[in-house]
């Protein structure tokens, strides 16, 4: 029998050819929808690499795709970011079903226009169905002419197309929100996540079905924004499958969807809390985002809604109006960025990035050639993005929609003429606002700011964070209640005690002081003993460490006088990337932090994600309730190998001065069952044993969930030490979700039901000989340091700048009389009553 001949592919471009590494789009790069090379084109026509019938012509004229009489498939894809053109720049000369021969004309376009508008001009060529077809020869790093040779494609021999079985199948309607349908990309997320599970799926739309494996096929069937689908699979893991493709593709994969029109930006926004009664006593509360206690006036801040004319004045004049725009407001923060501290220049750097997106820039100039105004198409694309990211149900992202709102309102009124002033305020303001934007908080003089709280936002929001590097004490999520706070009210905002008093009476004003006069002189006292022992009056020896997520964390955390980090938070190296750090930049990582602390102990956290930490390498499912699906060391039971490298990185950092024991302690997150930490224990044997490690390495586990805290006595048995984290520990034990703002004022720690379960935790680790630790936010408040102390807590890791005053409340404490209060705390019937009796024990 006679050897199948290669086909040999033309370039369908003229152009240089580069490695398809070079194209900037993971899509392609990583090679998610195959193998093949990309061309920088030169020209403006694509044509036929060989003979074929077209499978595919993407509606936005931009990408097509072809299939050989031998079954090779051939996905040409014109530029990068190109369906956000909507057509714009292409025509194409053929029609799905037409068969086509060699050389025969595709599509053309205009290159200048693509030059300008898209993200790059590199045009992918890629076989879409490697397992049946490898690249045997190609040519890269040269000048190509459209017909000269591209690559070469051979048959992998015993290959076929899966057959999908219909026996027993099970179907899910969907109806699509992509705004660009089906296109390249959520086609290679889809066929991606299919082929993680053994089912065989497809998608139905009409009377057409493809493959959800392939990508191609998906393309093909030419689903559109709107259009009525169906996910279809059948064979053992037939129901997971089909459930998460269709939550993937209900997602919106933040793509979001084609924006209405609109005149304001109060749609986008969610509808402001309606003002609500205040309480009886005057009292709101809400969730602290900085700490400190501030007495004030309160000063009311609201945007002005900015109108803007849906129909322009000229293509030309509009486009010219939206670039003046953009280089004004990208001048102002620029300028910005060049002052103030790390925090500032760091939210202002996401803004430029922001404002600098190519498919941002591209959806508001579309809409400007279709004659719109440039304000319209601005505030157009600037809502499908909020949409996208308040639609992906990830409370960390959804808290950036604050800084495209506000990217909105500024480039609104440049195209007005208008200056974004600073805000003038009186002296000892107390910022009152439904949600703050950041460039509002850094347009004020942060000596007449007194404080801040918001009806809605949280606490990891950039206004937090601006919020506390200002030293400025801040509430979030305090409800509508703050909405009817008259301007010029008095206040008393103690955002350590989650409250905001309102009109308070003269008793409660003269208690306020006093409270801020001594918390001033205890301060200045805690700071000077910071780098004493933390030892209790009748002799007991409690550890202080510090939580940290970075170098400079445990620099700051040795200067505030920390013993140690005890909780270092390793997702600051895992989040925001499109791949996960590699055991080398891992090792280096931990190897400075070590170093930072001196010899110090380093308790490092394995990988916590999951829930409302997402990173985009981990293709989680989407799930019902996140915060009870894949997190912590679920996930990585789940992969592994992350784990795995993870550990080895740990493994390798060495102390800079001689630790009894070694400086580094691994603990690992939502841990639920002995099971779980036996598993973790054996990859980490198994590390030890590739790195010809025989010390002992000690391996813990944080008490997060009530499952742990009652089998504490059976984890300690084989866990070196237990650390409780009472923020989801609080939120397990009480059932409210911490992110939610109707519940947060509602959700504390001292509740006797978390103190039982702390209280559990303790006696388990008693009965082997184990220490219990405190990570959570719980040890960073002093007003708890009695109770814990008395339940049996013996080291508190808490935030790097409450380490001083942490140490000195232990010193202020006798072990005795702090079990007296523990035991009395747990007999009470609410947070109340607990915070309370703690108050008058340190009164």
């Amino acid at each position: 029998m006679k050897p199948v001949p290669d086909l040999v592919l033309a370039s369908p471009l003229k152009g240089w050819i580069a490695p398809l590494d070079e194209a900037p789009d993971a899509v392609f790069a990583e090679r998610m929808l195959g193998d093949g090379v990309a061309i920088d084109p030169l020209g403006s026509e694509l044509v036929a690499p060989c003979d074929g019938v077209v499978v595919s012509a993407h509606r936005a004229g931009h990408a097509v795709t072809l299939r050989t009489a031998g079954g090779a498939e051939i996905l040409m894809h014109v530029g990068l970011e190109t369906v956000a053109l909507g057509g714009e720049g292409f025509e194409v000369h053929v029609r799905e079903g037409q068969a086509v021969k060699t050389g025969e004309a595709l599509i053309s376009f205009d290159l200048d226009l693509l030059a300008r508008r898209a993200k790059s001009l590199i045009t992918p060529v890629v076989i879409t169905n490697p397992e049946a077809f490898q690249i045997v020869r190609r040519d890269q790093d040269r000048a190509v002419e459209a017909g000269g040779f591209l690559m070469a494609l051979r048959a992998v021999d015993g290959a076929a197309t899966r057959a999908f079985e219909s026996a027993n199948e099970i179907s899910r309607p969907v109806t699509v929100p992509l705004a660009h349908g089906v296109h390249a990309r959520p086609a290679a997320r889809i066929a991606a996540l299919a082929k993680s599970f053994t089912a065989e799926t497809a998608l139905v739309a009409g009377s057409r079905r493809a493959s959800a494996r392939s990508p191609v096929g998906l393309m093909a069937l030419a689903v559109r924004h709107g259009d009525e689908i169906a996910v279809v699979a059948s064979g053992a893991d037939a129901e997971a499958a089909m459930t998460a493709i269709a939550v993937l593709i209900e997602s919106g994969m933040g793509e979001g969807a084609p924006v209405a029109t609109r005149t304001s930006l109060a749609p986008v926004v969610e509808t402001l809390l309606a003002p609500a009664e205040l309480p009886a006593d005057g009292v709101l509360k809400g969730v602290l985002a900085a700490p400190g206690l501030a007495i004030g006036k309160a000063v009311r801040l609201a945007s002005a809604d900015i109108a803007v004319r849906e129909q322009g004045e000229g293509v030309a004049q509009e486009e010219a109006a939206l670039s003046a725009a953009l280089d004004k407001v990208r001048a102002r923060i620029e300028a910005g960025a060049t002052k103030g501290d790390k925090a500032r220049r760091a939210i202002l750097a996401a803004h430029l990035a922001f404002l600098d997106d190519p498919e941002l820039l591209a959806q508001a100039r579309a809409l400007i050639a279709q004659g719109k105004g440039a304000g319209f198409g601005w505030r157009s694309a600037v809502g499908g993005y909020v949409e996208a990211l308040r639609a992906l149900g990830d409370r960390r992202l959804a808290e950036r929609v604050d800084d495209l709102i506000d990217l909105e309102r500024q480039v609104l009124k440049a195209l007005a003429g208008e200056d974004d002033e600073a805000s003038v305020l009186p002296p000892g303001s107390i910022l009152l606002a439904d949600e703050l934007l950041p460039s509002q908080l850094m347009g004020v003089d942060p000596g007449v700011v007194a404080g801040l709280a918001t009806a809605r936002g949280g606490p990891t929001s950039h206004v937090a964070i601006l919020a506390a590097a200002m030293g400025v004490p801040a509430l979030v999520a305090v409800g509508g209640g703050v909405l009817s706070v008259a301007d010029g009210a008095a206040l008393i905002l103690d955002a350590d005690g989650g409250t905001l008093r309102v009109a308070p009476d003269a008793s409660a004003l003269a208690a306020a002081q006093t409270q801020l006069a001594q918390r001033q002189t205890r301060k200045a006292a805690a700071r000077a003993a910071a780098h004493d022992p933390a030892v209790t009056k009748d002799g007991a020896r409690i550890e202080v460490f510090a939580n940290a997520g970075s170098v400079k964390d445990a620099l700051a955390a040795v200067e505030n006088g920390a013993e140690g980090c005890g909780l270092l938070r390793t997702e600051f190296l895992f989040l925001d990337r499109e791949n996960p750090p590699d055991e080398d930049e891992q090792a280096r990582q931990y190897q400075a932090i070590a170093n930072a602390l001196s010899g110090r102990p380093l308790i490092i956290r394995t990988l916590d994600v999951g829930g409302d930490k997402a990173a985009p390498y981990l293709p989680i499912p989407a799930e019902e309730n996140p915060a009870l699906g894949l997190r912590g060391v679920r996930v990585s039971l789940w992969r592994p190998h992350l784990l795995k490298t993870q550990l080895r990185a740990i493994l390798r950092v060495r102390p800079s001065k001689e630790t009894e024991g070694g400086q580094c302690k691994i603990m690992v997150p939502m841990v639920g069952s002995l099971d779980e930490l036996r598993a973790v224990r054996a990859v980490l044997e198994e590390a030890k044993r590739e790195l010809e490690i025989t010390d002992r390495v000690e391996l813990g586990v944080m008490i997060e969930t009530p499952a742990a805290a009652v089998t504490a006595d059976l984890l300690a048995a084989e866990a070196d030490f237990l650390s409780i984290g009472t923020n989801d520990l609080t939120q397990y034990v009480l059932a409210m979700d911490r992110g939610n703002p109707e519940l947060a004022a509602r959700i504390d720690a001292l509740h006797p039901a978390v103190l039982r379960m702390i209280a559990q935790t303790c006696q388990g680790a008693a009965r082997h000989g184990r220490w219990v630790g405190v990570c959570g936010g719980l040890a960073s408040d002093p007003v708890a340091t009695p109770v814990l102390l008395g339940l049996g807590v013996t080291e508190l890791s808490t935030t790097v700048a409450i380490v001083p005053e942490v140490k000195a409340a232990v010193r202020a404490l006798d072990l005795a009389a702090c079990r007296d209060l523990g035991a009395r705390a747990l007999e009470q019937t609410s947070p109340e009553a607990v915070r309370a009796l703690c108050q008058a024990f340190g009164a």
